[in-house]
C-alpha cells in the first residue's frame, strides 16, 4: 500500500499543485524580523514554516589577512544545538553546523557579495572582523533558504561604529571611535545571494519544500542567486542523479524565483526599518 501512496503523491507533483495547495514556485509566507538581539551589532530572525532562525552579527577589530592586506573578513559560526536537528543525509548536527558554515563561505567568498574593503580600517593592520552566529531554533524544512535570508538581514541591520586612525609625530597609529552612535558605517547587501533550495520529486522540482517534501525527493539542487538573477555557486545535495537537462531547468527556476525573493525581502527590511522601534512583525511572499 505504501507505494501505491507514493505514487498518488508524486502524481500530485505533475499537475503543479502540491499537499498545501501551492504551486511549484511558490514560497510560504516568511517572517522576518531585524534587530532581535541586544548587544550585537546587527540581528535577524526569520520563520519559514517550522524552521527558525536567529542570527547574530559582531563586529570586532582584528587584524587582516596576510594575503589581503586591505580587507576584512566574515567568520560564520552555526549553532545546532537549541534544535531537534533532522538526520540530515544520515548526519547529525555537528555536521550538519559544519556544512552550513561551509555553504555561507561559499557564498561569501564571492569578490562581489560583500564590500569588504569598507571592513579595512588600516592596510595591514586594523581591519573589522564580523562574526555571524547563525542560531537554528528549529528546523522544518527549507534549511539552507532561511538561513541565507536571515543571514542577508542581519547583515543589512548591522552598524560597524565609525573609527579614525590618527598619528602622532613618532609614527605611532591611534585608533578612536566615534563617540555617536549614529555615526557608523552600513554594508551594502545589494549583492548578497540568497540561496534557493531546489527539490527534485517526480519529474518536477519544487521550491520551499516542506519536511515532508524533503522526504520524498531523492535529489536537490542548493542555488545561489543574487537579486538580479546571476547564479554565483551551486552545488548538489541527495543521494539520487540529476540529468543536464534538469540541472539546467532548475538553475533557471531558481534564477526567477531568486528576483522575487530579493525584491521582496529587500522592501520588508526597508519597511521594517522605516517604521523603527515600534514596528510589527513583518511577513513576506506567502
Amino acid at each position: 500500500s505504501g507505494s501505491m501512496g507514493e505514487v498518488g503523491k508524486r502524481h500530485s507533483y505533475i499537475e503543479d499543485l502540491r499537499v498545501d495547495g501551492r504551486g511549484c514556485e511558490d514560497y510560504r509566507c516568511v517572517e522576518v524580523e531585524t534587530d532581535v538581539v541586544s548587544n550585537t551589532s546587527g540581528s535577524a530572525r526569520v520563520k519559514l514554516g517550522h524552521t527558525d532562525i536567529l542570527v547574530g552579527v559582531k563586529a570586532e577589530m582584528g587584524t587582516p589577512k596576510l594575503e589581503k592586506p586591505n580587507e576584512g573578513y566574515l567568520e560564520f559560526f552555526v549553532d545546532c544545538s537549541a534544535s531537534a536537528t533532522p538526520e540530515f543525509e544520515g548526519r547529525g548536527g555537528d555536521d550538519l553546523g559544519t556544512e552550513i558554515a561551509n555553504t555561507l563561505y561559499r557564498i561569501f567568498n564571492n569578490k562581489s557579495s560583500v564590500d569588504l574593503k569598507t571592513l579595512c580600517i588600516s592596510p595591514r593592520e586594523h581591519c573589522w572582523v564580523l562574526y555571524v552566529d547563525v542560531l537554528l531554533l528549529e528546523c522544518g524544512g527549507n534549511l539552507f533558504d532561511a538561513i541565507s535570508i536571515a543571514v542577508k538581514a542581519a547583515l543589512f541591520n548591522t552598524r560597524i561604529p565609525r573609527v579614525r586612525v590618527l598619528e602622532d609625530e613618532e609614527g605611532s597609529k591611534d585608533i578612536e571611535l566615534s563617540d555617536d552612535p549614529y555615526d557608523c558605517i552600513r554594508l551594502s547587501v545589494e549583492n548578497v545571494p540568497c540561496i534557493i533550495t531546489l527539490c527534485k520529486i517526480g519529474y518536477r522540482h519544487v521550491v520551499d519544500a516542506t519536511l515532508q517534501e524533503e522526504a520524498c525527493s531523492l535529489a536537490s539542487l542548493l542555488v545561489s542567486v543574487t537579486s538580479k538573477g546571476v547564479v554565483t555557486c551551486m552545488r548538489k545535495v541527495g543521494k539520487g542523479s540529476l540529468d543536464p537537462e534538469s540541472i539546467f531547468e532548475m538553475m533557471e527556476t531558481g534564477k526567477r524565483v531568486g528576483k522575487v525573493l530579493h525584491a521582496s525581502l529587500q522592501s520588508v527590511l526597508h519597511k521594517e526599518e522605516s517604521l523603527g522601534p515600534k514596528r510589527q512583525k513583518v511577513g513576506f511572499l506567502g
